[in-house]
């Protein structure tokens, strides 16, 4: 699968709503994060008895190449997110429930006082994470689907945190839950030269319901959940605008909780990809953006006017809250005049106008 073209697009996907305007953790916006493409484990899914899923599934078409006898063969790629709880010492034993009585506030001023990078509050991080299945025969899927489990352990790491003087005045700890799920891929022919496929993901993770509280499930989610696929030797049908002949059967696809488009050059079908938000075929990065914003509209020019006019306060707690926030402060303070202009009325597409008869 050639990712080179789509990177762009899945990294905006994994990252859409990470951190919002104005990019500070005590902001009512970043306070509940994380709203799209989550699966939950199974058991908290259940016990809401809402919307919070804890599978989704695609299902596309893709006709036979023209080489004559020849299989198609696909790839599966799962791409999400896996929460990562961050917090200084104190905090750290406090959500581990280890000294619940100590008292910390003195180290934890002293933490604040040193100015460092990263915030004295607790905090959910995220590291990339992927599922990639086998080359799939299209004719062999059809008889034998494929089931493929995964499994990320859980893990704690300490780092310790030092002064202006270099003096130690402190630690985070890094703490990860264990993450385990299930990603199952069949085919179905459809006709001669074309199949259905499906790509079903299960989070099934060990949860106890009883916890009730939705940032504890968090940590045991998928985030940002998406699902890429790429074919050779075929080519996938658009199921937003398919050929007359295909409607019917594009219309049968049941995708749940994603939407596929194709993705990659204009006209390309070698690739597509399941989104958790609404996309058209062949969706596209704005090229005058400078770097990620964390949000899908193209409105980089306003985040950057308003990240300039926060205050030192806001700046300091927006450099602490996360490596990717500082990253998108610095590159704002330093954007030239020129490129902010670029960001100012950019006009997209010239079509030819055509006058209403009378």
């Amino acid at each position: 699968m050639n990712t080179k073209a789509i990177d762009a697009i899945a990294n905006a996907l994994l990252y859409e709503g990470y951190m919002l305007y104005p990019y500070r953790p005590s902001s009512v916006k970043n306070r509940q994060r994380f709203n799209f493409g989550v699966l939950y484990p199974r058991s908290y899914s259940e016990a809401q008895c809402g919307p919070d899923a804890w599978s989704a599934q695609t299902e596309c078409l893709i006709e036979r190449g023209s080489a004559a006898g020849s299989a198609p063969e696909v790839e599966v790629r799962i791409r999400f997110l896996k929460l990562v709880t961050r917090a200084t010492r104190s905090q750290a034993d406090h959500f581990q429930a280890d000294h619940s009585q100590t008292d910390h506030s003195q180290a934890d001023q002293s933490l604040a006082d040193q100015g460092s990078r990263r915030a004295a509050s607790c905090w959910q991080e995220a590291i990339e994470c992927e599922v990639s299945g086998p080359r799939c025969d299209l004719d062999a899927l059809a008889g034998r689907p494929i089931a493929l489990p995964f499994r990320f352990p859980a893990s704690r790491e300490v780092e310790p945190l030092r002064g202006e003087d270099l003096g130690p005045v402190g630690e985070v700890v890094r703490i990860q839950e264990s993450l385990e799920g299930t990603v199952e891929i069949s085919a179905e022919p459809k006709t001669a030269d074309l199949f259905k496929l499906r790509v079903r993901v299960e989070n099934r993770t060990r949860f106890e319901s009883g916890e009730g509280l939705r940032e504890p499930a968090l940590a045991r989610s998928l985030v940002s959940a998406h699902i890429l696929l790429g074919v050779d030797d075929g080519w996938f049908v658009s199921l937003l605008d398919p050929p007359e002949s295909l409607k019917d059967l594009a219309a049968d696809c049941h995708n749940v909780g994603v939407w596929p488009v194709l993705i990659g050059a204009q006209g390309a079908r070698d690739t597509m990809l399941a989104s958790p938000i609404i996309l058209y075929d062949y969706p596209q990065i704005a090229p005058e953006s400078p770097g990620d914003l964390f949000d899908g509209a193209e409105i980089d020019e306003i985040l950057a006017l308003r990240i300039m006019t926060m205050t030192d306060d806001e700046k300091h707690e927006m450099r602490q809250a996360d490596e990717r926030s500082r990253r998108i402060l610095e590159r704002t303070e330093n954007l030239p005049a020129e490129h902010l202009r670029k960001l100012h009325g950019t006009l997209r597409e010239l079509r030819p106008f055509k006058e209403e008869a009378p």
